[in-house]
């Protein structure tokens, strides 16, 4: 072999070798030897190239990537110091929390999580990833409305950013359509439902709002927004007046609107961070013996379902028209059984 010859031949085996490295493949320096029908010196010595080559280049962002022996896989593989795959554990961890909220179609969660584990996870990887979210994505029970919302969402979050008036053709809980003209300000997504929030144009709060003093935005399901259409039309929201998605959210954990107030209740329960994390800006007041007391930020009376959902474990001590709504209902579900 001429030395130009045996030169190109080192080349193209660098460039494939290399290539195999990036592809997340562990490089066995024997197999190789016997693949290109040279000794393992050879071999050591294109790894010895690569390792220099690898440390030698900066990613984008100022990292390396380092060319390491693996002993369990018996090879070498690439570290990546800012490796934008998952790893085994991120990509099922990622994909058991897109499954359990069963927030799309099965076409839809199918395809996002055949993304998330092909185009994240390493290949060497990807059979145990695969196995591991078998049987939950064979059982996999989609929403019952069926519809596919993330082009809807994809559009309507445009609309958001651009700050364009929208037409929509609305489907409440009772099956009564309504038509309205919007301004959309936030996009949420909470218990299997993703959600518009949007201000309504030309409402006559007195007549059509509970409360005529609201001025906080109306909750809209997107699977219920049978129809839409974005106008040509920009509304203008004033820094000061700017809607805070983020300090929204944290108050409006059940999708009701209504006004904000401040709840306080005592807390018997096993396990108060629960409480915590379900609402964000609970804080303990205090704690006597077993019992905390604890305060809360709130929109509306979707808390109303919560706090009955843990029986005797929850006493509301304010507000006092939370308290008469739960002994309301408590009254009217005696009477039933009682019947």
């Amino acid at each position: 072999m001429t030395d130009d010859v045996e030169s190109s031949a080192k080349h193209n085996r660098l460039l494939v070798l290399c290539k195999r490295l990036l592809d997340g493949e562990v490089i066995n320096k024997k197999t190789e030897a016997i693949r290109y029908k040279i000794n393992e010196r050879s071999i050591q010595r294109d790894i010895d190239d690569l390792r220099a080559f690898f440390e030698n280049v900066d990613l984008q962002d100022g990292a390396t990537r380092t060319l390491v022996y693996d002993r369990v896989q018996k090879g070498y593989r690439l570290l990546d110091a800012s490796s934008k795959e998952l790893s085994n554990s991120e990509a099922l961890a990622v994909s058991k929390i897109l499954l359990e909220s069963r927030a799309f179609s099965k076409k839809e969660m199918y395809d996002i999580l055949g993304k998330i584990v092909n185009g994240c996870v390493p290949k060497r990887n990807l059979k145990q990833v695969n196995e591991l979210l078998l049987n939950e994505r064979f059982y996999y029970i989609e929403p019952h409305h069926g519809q596919r919302v993330i082009s809807k969402i994809w559009e309507i979050g445009h609309a958001i950013q651009g700050h364009l008036a929208m037409i929509i053709e609305y489907e409440k809980k009772d099956g009564t359509p309504v038509k309205r003209v919007v301004e959309p300000v936030g996009l949420m997504f909470s218990e299997f439902y993703f959600y518009l929030t949007a201000f309504i144009e030309n409402i006559d709060k007195e007549k059509d709002f509970q409360n005529k003093f609201d001025l906080y935005p109306t909750i809209y399901r997107i699977d219920r927004i049978k129809r839409f259409r974005i106008l040509n039309r920009h509304f203008t929201v004033p820094y000061k007046n700017r809607f805070q998605e983020g300090e929204f959210r944290k108050r409006v954990q059940f999708m009701y609107g209504g006004l904000l107030q401040k709840i306080r209740f005592e807390y018997t329960g096993p396990a108060v961070e629960a409480v915590l994390d379900r609402l964000p800006t609970a804080e303990i007041e205090k704690k006597v013996g077993k019992k905390y007391i604890i305060r809360a930020e709130v929109f509306g009376i979707g808390i109303l379902q919560w706090l009955k959902s843990q029986g005797s474990m929850i006493k509301i001590l304010a507000p006092t028209e939370l308290v008469d709504m739960m002994v309301k209902e408590l009254d009217t579900c005696r009477k039933y059984y009682k019947k």
